[in-house]
């Protein structure tokens, strides 16, 4: 696997609404755009620093991924995104290489991203998402 940079960072919040004007002012950058992904059961808004994202996730369900996050964990870091190209060939080489993988294929995420998560487990206890731009 070799990333080519930095894709994104995923924050998780309560409330986008608080949050967003937060961001923006200590980023001195405005929320570029905001997306539901129904299927993870997340809104989320982005920012751009530089070549790198700035994602905020705000869990539309209790009982989502986020929600669980949330009241297991608090609000802060999520999980830290790659940019790869070639998605699935680095899925295959990296449950290969003995990570465990959340996703073994590629789903839809924000953005139009492809995406696969690997497991905290094998990560050194950071959840870790691939993301291949699929708008390219």
């Amino acid at each position: 696997m070799k990333p080519t940079h930095i894709e994104h960072i995923g924050i998780a919040v309560v409330n986008l609404e608080t949050a967003i004007p937060y961001y923006e002012k200590l980023l001195g950058t405005v929320c570029y755009a905001i997306e539901e992904v129904t299927d993870q059961k997340v809104k989320t808004a982005f920012f751009k620093v530089g070549q790198t994202k700035i994602e905020l996730l705000e869990s539309t369900d209790p009982e989502g991924p986020i929600g669980k996050f949330i009241e297991k964990k608090g609000e802060g870091i999520h999980h830290i995104a790659f940019a790869v190209n070639e998605l699935e060939k680095v899925l295959e080489e990296v449950k290969e290489s003995g990570i465990r993988l959340v996703d073994e294929k590629p789903r839809k995420g924000a953005e139009g991203m492809h995406i696969a998560f690997l497991h905290p487990k094998s990560t050194f206890g950071v959840l870790t998402e691939l993301c291949e731009d699929k708008n390219k």
